[in-house]
C-alpha cells in the first residue's frame, strides 16, 4: 500500500473513483439548471460531461494510475481521442462565447454560417495534425506542403468558380439586404425571398429572377427598404392644357389621399410642371404597396376625371356621357322613383350618370349630402368605419339608393364603395324633393329603406360587439 502511494498510482486512483462522479454530479446540475433558462452554454457542458471527462478519465487511468507506457497504442489511441474530444469542446465553447449571444446588427450577428464552419474545419484539420504530431510523433509538415499546393492549383483552375463563391461569402458576411427588402439591380426590380453563398432570388411579381452574387458585388444595386421609410409611389400625369391646374391638383389630391395604402397621417403632394403636366407622390408603407397603389391610383383617376370633365392624356372622351346612355338609365331605374313618361323630359337635363372603379368612395361618412344616387349597375358595399378598419354592414344593388339622408339631411354614418364597377344616375336634391312631394308613396318607401338600412347595419354592428349607437344610413 506504501509503494502503491509512493509511485503516485494509488492518489490517481482515488482522484478518479471520487472525482469522476462528484464532476458528473456537479455537471448535470449544472445542466439541468442552464437548460431549464434556455442557456447556449448547457451545450459545451453537455459534451464535457459525456464524451470529454470519460475519455480524459480512461488516459489518466492508463497514463497514470497503471502507468503503461506512453508508446504503446492503446494509450496512444485513448490520447488521440481525448485529444481531439478536447479540441471540440474548446471550439463548442468559442463558438457559444462568440455567436450564441451576439447582439442584432453587430458583426458576430451578420457573419454567416459558413464562415464558421471553415473556421472550426480550418481549427480541427490543425489541430488534429499538432495532436498526430505529438501523440504518434508523425510528420505533417510535408502534409501542410502538399495541402497548399494543392489548393494554389484548384485555385488557379477554378477560379471564376471560387471567385463567385468567395463574392457570394462576402456579400453574405456584409448584408447589404436580407430577406423581405426590395433591391433595384442591374434593372431587375423585386423582393427578396432567398439568399444563398451563389445568388439572389428576386421576386418581380412576373416571376424569381436569379442575380449571381458575383454580378451583385461587381455593381451598384439600391436597398429600398433601408431606412426604413418613407417610401411613395410617383406617378407623371398629363391632362389638357385647357384643364384648370388648380382644379386638376385638387383631383389629383383627393384620388391619392383615398387609397387605402396611404401611409395613416401623411398626404400626398402634387407638383405642377406646366404644359399640362403633374408629378403624384403617394406616401406608402413600404416597397411593396407601391406598385399596387400606383395601379389602382391610375385607375381610380381614369374615372375620376371623367365624372369631372378633364382631359386626362389628352382625352376626355367618356361613353356616359351620350345622351341616350342617360335616356336608358332612366328607364332602369323608373320603377324605384315611379318615374312617369312625362318626368323624362325634365330629368334629362338636371340628372348625369357617373362612374367608380371598385374600391373608389362613392359617398363618405360624416357628410350631408347634397345629392342622391340611383344604382343603375354594379354593387356598391356599405360599411361603418371602426378602430381604424370598415365593417361592411350591407350593400346597394341595382335600383337601390345612395345618399337617402340627403332627404332628411343628416351626417352619413356609414361610407358607402364601390364593390364593383359601379354606374349610377345622380339627382340634385331639389329634383328629388319634388318627386316625394308629388309621389306620397315615394316618400314612404324611401323613409321604410332607411330605417331597414339602419337596423341591418345596427345588427351587424351587435353581432360584431361593436357599440356605435343609433346609426345613420348612407
Amino acid at each position: 500500500m506504501t509503494e502503491a502511494f509512493q509511485d503516485g498510482w494509488g492518489w490517481w486512483v482515488i482522484a478518479l473513483a471520487v472525482g469522476v462522479p462528484v464532476a458528473f454530479v456537479a455537471l448535470t446540475e449544472a445542466i439541468g439548471a442552464l437548460s431549464r433558462r434556455g442557456n447556449p452554454i448547457a451545450r459545451p457542458l453537455r459534451m464535457l460531461r459525456n464524451w470529454v471527462i470519460p475519455s480524459g478519465a480512461l488516459f489518466a487511468l492508463l497514463a497514470f494510475a497503471i502507468q503503461s507506457p506512453a508508446d504503446q497504442v492503446w494509450v496512444r489511441v485513448v490520447a488521440t481521442v481525448f485529444g481531439f474530444l478536447l479540441i471540440l469542446l474548446v471550439l463548442s465553447a468559442f463558438n457559444v462565447a462568440l455567436f450564441a449571444n451576439a447582439k442584432p446588427g453587430s458583426w458576430r450577428e451578420r457573419i454567416p454560417s459558413i464562415f464558421v464552419e471553415i473556421a472550426r474545419l480550418t481549427l480541427v484539420v490543425i489541430g488534429l495534425a499538432l495532436l498526430f504530431s505529438w501523440v504518434w510523433e508523425a510528420d505533417v509538415g510535408g502534409l501542410f506542403t502538399a495541402l497548399g499546393v494543392g489548393s494554389i492549383v484548384i485555385g488557379l483552375a477554378l477560379q471564376n468558380a471560387v471567385g463567385g463563391v468567395i463574392s457570394g461569402l462576402l456579400l453574405l458576411f456584409e448584408q447589404p439586404f436580407k430577406i423581405g427588402d426590395w433591391l433595384n439591380a442591374e434593372g431587375v426590380q423585386g423582393r427578396v425571398v432567398e439568399v444563398n453563398w451563389r445568388a439572389v432570388h428576386i421576386d418581380t411579381g412576373s416571376g424569381i429572377q436569379i442575380v449571381t452574387n458575383a454580378t451583385l458585388s461587381g455593381a451598384s444595386f439600391t436597398n429600398m427598404s433601408m431606412p426604413a421609410g418613407p417610401y411613395s409611389a410617383d406617378a407623371s400625369v398629363s391632362f389638357s392644357t385647357d384643364d384648370p391646374p388648380h382644379e386638376v391638383m385638387a383631383l389629383l389630391l383627393d384620388v391619392a389621399d383615398g387609397l387605402p395604402m396611404r401611409s395613416p397621417g401623411e398626404r400626398a403632394s402634387v407638383l405642377y410642371a406646366g404644359s399640362g403636366s403633374y408629378a403624384v407622390t403617394i406616401p406608402v408603407a413600404g416597397p411593396a404597396d407601391a406598385s399596387v397603389a400606383l395601379s389602382m391610383y391610375l385607375s381610380w383617376l381614369w374615372y375620376a376625371a371623367r365624372r369631372r370633365g378633364f382631359a386626362l392624356d389628352g382625352d376626355s372622351t367618356d361613353p356616359l356621357a351620350e345622351p341616350h346612355m342617360l335616356a336608358h338609365a332612366l328607364t332602369v331605374i323608373a320603377p324605384t322613383l315611379h318615374l312617369r313618361e312625362e318626368d323624362t323630359e325634365p330629368l334629362m337635363s338636371s340628372a348625369r350618370l357617373e362612374r367608380y372603379g371598385v374600391g373608389e368612395v362613392v359617398l363618405p361618412s360624416g357628410v350631408v349630402p347634397d345629392e342622391v344616387r340611383v344604382v343603375v349597375s354594379g354593387r356598391a358595399a356599405i360599411a361603418v368605419e371602426a378602430d381604424g378598419g370598415r365593417i361592411d354592414v350591407g350593400t346597394a344593388e341595382k335600383g337601390e339608393l345612395i345618399g337617402q339622408t340627403a332627404l332628411t339631411r343628416e351626417r352619413t354614418q356609414a361610407v358607402t364603395v364601390a364593390g364593383e364597377i359601379l354606374t349610377v344616375v345622380v339627382l340634385p336634391l331639389d329634383v328629388v324633393d319634388e318627386l316625394v312631394r308629388t309621389r306620397p308613396r315615394l316618400a314612404s318607401e324611401i323613409g321604410e329603406s332607411l330605417e331597414l338600412k339602419r337596423a341591418q347595419a345596427q345588427a351587424r354592428l351587435d353581432e360584431l360587439g361593436v357599440a356605435r349607437g343609433s346609426l345613420g344610413s348612407r
